[in-house]
C-alpha cells in the first residue's frame, strides 16, 4: 500500500464549492441550495461522471484508510467523518483581523487546518476551503488613525504580510481568501433578510441582533442569555432590548470609513461578516467550519444565530477549534501584550522548525511556548533534512547508472516492508483519529529515518550487487514514504534538502551569536590545540560551542559542525507588556525528538480537558 503524493500546488478548480464555475453564490440561491449536489442539471455530462468517480475514489479511499473521525465542538464528542455532498469537502476557517504582524496564535489555527485541508485531500476528497481576511475592524480603524493611514490600505498591507507568513510556513493557499469590503452587498442582503423575519431591529442607524428570539442561543458554547448582567462585559446601551444583544450593522461615526446601506451609511458588524462570507461560497449548509477555541464564544455562537435567522435550515456538520498558545502558560495574544509574532520567531528559527513545534502538540490542547521546544524542533528538523540529503547522496551514484534492461530489480528487503507498514498503518491510524500528528512525528516516523541512516551505513560495506541492489531499492521505496508523509504533514519545502540545512546552519550562527567565518576560525584553533596535544584546550573549546547550539564533528582527520540543542539553558526573555509591567518566558521541560508523546483524547469518551462548555 502506497500513500497518495499529497499536492503541493493549488489547484484552481476548487476555487469554489461545488461548481468550479460559480463566482459566488447569491444569498437567495444558496438558501435553496442551487447547484449544491453533484447530481443537479446544472452540471454536464462529464462532471457528473467526475463526481461519480470522486465517490467511488473517496469510498476506496476510506475503505483503504479506515473511518476519519473529528472532534465536534458542537457535540463534545468524535465523530465519523461524512459529507454534505459524496467526495466534495466544504470547509470555512475564520481568518485574522488585518492590522498587526500576526502572531503564533494565528499560526497555530493556519497550521492546524492545512494539515486539516492536506489530510482531507490525501483522503481523496475535493475540498474548497474558504478563509476569510476581516479587513473593516474597529481595531484597524484605531490603529489607521494613530498611524495616518487609510484603514483598507493599512489592512490590505497586513493581507499581504500574512501570506508572506502562510507561505514560510508551507501553509497552501485556501480556495477562496474572501475580504469584508469585497462583500458588502451579501453582508447588507443577509442583515435585511433577518430584519426581515424579525430577528434584528434598527435603532439610529445601528442594527442589532435580538438573541432573545434564537431558541438555541448557547448551543454551541453553553452560553445561557441569564447569564449576562447588564455592564458586566460591556458597557451598557439603552437602546438594546436585551444585553447580549449584538450589532449587525453599525453606524458611520466621524473619521471611520463607512457603506451606504438601508439604515444609513455605516459599516458591518463583525459577526456577520462570516455568515455571510460562507454562506457566499459554501450555501447555508456546509461541512466544516473551524478557528480557534477562542472564537466559541461569542463569534461562532452570534454566527450560528445569525444565519438561522437568515434561513432556518442552515447547518454546519462539524465545529472543529485549535487550542490556545500559551506564554509562561498564559494564554498568548495581542490584547494581553504577551505575544511573539511569527516574524520575530522565523528571524531565528527556520519556518518549518516553527511548524514542527506547532504540531508537536494535539491540535486541541493548550501549546506552550518556550525556547526548549523550538530548539527541540530545529533540531528535528535538521536531522530529517540532513537523513533526507545523505540519502539522495548516497544513492545518486547508484541511480545515474541505473540498471540492465533485462535486470529485475529485487523486492525490498523484510526490514523495509516492515518499516514501510509500520509507518503506513499508524499514519492511517493516528490522522484518522483526529489528526494526531504528535504520535506521527515521535512514532514509525522516526522509526523509519533511523531505519535509513541504519541501511546508508550497510550500503558503504561490501557486498553482492543482488544485495546491494535490494538494499538501494529498499532505501527508495522507504524514502518515497517518508516524503510522502513529510508532505501531508506540510514538513516539506520547495528548496532542496541542502538549502534548507544550510539555512538551518543559518539560523543557528545567528542564534549563538556567531558567523561562519567565527566557526571555521574556531576549527582550526582547535584543530592545532589538538595537534599540540592541549586536549583540554580542545574540549573547552568543543562545549563552548555546544553550549552555544554549535555541535563539532571529528570525522577523521576532518571537522565538521551541525546545530545542535544548545548545552546550557537559554537566557528567558522578557516581554514587555507596558511601561509599567513585564512578564519573563521561563525555560521550559519538552519532549526530545526520541520521545514519545502521549496521544489527547480530549472529549467525553476520554474525559478530556479539552471540552468547550
Amino acid at each position: 500500500m502506497s500513500l497518495a503524493s499529497p499536492s503541493l500546488v493549488h489547484d484552481s478548480s476548487y476555487d469554489t464549492y461545488p461548481h468550479p464555475n460559480t463566482h459566488c453564490l447569491g444569498l437567495k440561491s444558496a438558501a435553496k441550495g442551487v447547484m449544491f449536489g453533484c447530481d443537479m442539471a446544472l452540471i454536464t455530462r462529464g462532471e457528473a461522471r467526475l463526481c461519480k468517480q470522486q465517490r467511488a475514489g473517496v469510498a476506496m479511499a476510506e475503505e483503504e484508510h479506515g473511518e476519519f473521525r473529528i472532534y465536534n465542538s458542537m457535540t463534545q464528542q468524535k465523530e465519523t467523518f461524512k459529507t454534505k455532498v459524496p467526495g466534495k469537502v466544504s470547509m470555512y476557517v475564520c481568518g485574522v483581523t488585518a492590522y498587526d504582524f500576526s502572531h503564533l496564535g494565528h499560526a497555530r489555527a493556519a497550521v492546524s487546518f492545512d494539515i486539516l485541508f492536506r489530510y482531507l485531500k490525501h483522503l481523496g476528497y475535493e475540498v474548497t476551503y474558504v478563509r476569510n481576511f476581516t479587513d473593516v475592524d474597529d481595531k484597524i480603524i484605531k490603529r489607521a488613525n494613530e498611524s495616518g493611514e487609510d484603514p483598507l490600505m493599512l489592512s490590505n498591507r497586513y493581507c499581504d504580510e500574512y501570506n508572506v507568513d502562510m507561505a514560510d510556513l508551507q501553509c497552501e493557499t485556501p480556495s477562496k481568501e474572501p475580504r469584508v469590503s469585497e462583500h458588502l452587498s451579501e453582508i447588507k442582503d443577509m442583515i435585511t433578510q433577518i430584519i426581515n423575519k424579525g430577528y434584528a431591529y434598527e435603532v439610529d442607524g445601528d442594527v442589532f441582533y435580538a438573541v432573545d428570539k434564537c431558541p438555541n442561543y448557547g448551543m454551541l458554547s453553553g452560553h445561557r442569555l441569564e447569564h449576562d448582567r447588564a455592564g458586566e462585559r460591556v458597557a451598557v446601551d439603552s437602546r438594546k432590548r436585551h444585553p447580549a444583544d449584538f450589532a449587525l450593522w453599525k453606524a458611520a461615526k466621524p473619521g471611520e470609513p463607512s457603506w451606504d446601506s438601508p439604515w444609513g451609511p455605516g459599516r458591518p458588524g463583525w459577526h456577520i461578516e462570516c455568515s455571510a462570507m460562507s454562506a457566499c461560497y459554501l450555501t447555508h449548509k456546509f461541512d466544516i467550519h473551524g478557528g480557534g477555541i477562542d472564537l466559541i464564544f461569542p463569534h461562532h455562537e452570534n454566527e450560528i444565530a445569525q444565519s438561522w435567522a437568515a434561513d432556518h435550515e442552515s447547518h454546519v456538520s462539524y465545529w472543529m477549534h485549535n487550542g490556545h498558545v500559551t506564554n509562561n502558560n498564559e494564554k498568548m495574544s495581542k490584547s494581553l501584550g504577551n505575544f511573539f509574532t511569527i516574524r520575530q520567531i522565523t528571524e531565528r528559527y527556520h519556518p518549518l522548525a516553527l511548524r514542527h513545534f506547532l504540531i508537536t502538540a494535539h491540535y486541541r490542547s493548550p501549546l506552550n511556548y518556550s525556547f526548549s521546544q523550538l530548539e527541540n524542533s530545529s533540531d528535528a528538523i535538521y536531522y530529517i533534512f540532513q537523513t533526507l540529503q545523505d540519502c539522495k547522496d548516497a544513492l545518486s551514484p547508484f541511480l545515474q547508472g541505473g540498471t540492465g534492461k533485462d535486470e529485475k530489480l529485487p523486492q525490498i528487503n523484510e526490514s523495509a516492508k516492515e518499516c514501510i507498514k509500520k509507518l503506513n498503518v499508524e499514519f492511517q491510524t493516528k490522522m484518522s483519529d483526529d489528526l494526531q500528528t504528535p504520535v506521527i512525528l515521535t512514532g514509525a516516523l522516526l522509526e523509519a529515518l533511523k531505519f535509513v541512516n541504519s541501511s546508508l551505513k550497510m550500503l558503504k560495506k561490501k557486498m553482492q550487487k543482488r544485495a546491494q541492489l535490494q538494499l538501494i531499492q529498499s532505501l527508495l521505496e522507504v524514502e518515497k514514504e517518508v516524503g510522502q508523509v513529510l508532505g501531508v504533514l506540510g514538513l516539506l519545502s520547495s528548496n532542496s534538502y541542502a538549502e534548507v540545512l544550510q539555512q538551518l546552519k543559518d539560523k543557528a550562527l545567528k542564534r549563538a551569536g556567531l558567523a561562519e567565518d567565527d566557526v571555521v576560525r574556531l576549527i582550526e584553533e582547535r584543530t592545532q590545540a589538538r595537534i599540540n596535544k592541549d586536549f583540554a584546550k580542545s574540549d573547552k573549546m568543543r562545549a563552548d560551542l555546544a553550549a552555544k547550539g554549535i555541535a563539532l564533528m571529528d570525522v577523521g582527520s576532518e571537522i565538521t559542525w551541525r546545530p545542535c540543542i544548545p548545552s546550557e539553558p537559554l537566557v528567558a526573555e522578557v516581554v514587555q507588556r507596558d511601561q509599567s509591567a513585564s512578564t519573563v518566558e521561563e525555560k521550559q521541560s519538552a519532549p526530545s525528538v526520541n520521545q514519545k508523546v502521549e496521544e489527547i483524547p480530549g472529549d467525553r469518551e476520554g474525559n478530556g480537558p479539552h471540552t468547550t462548555k
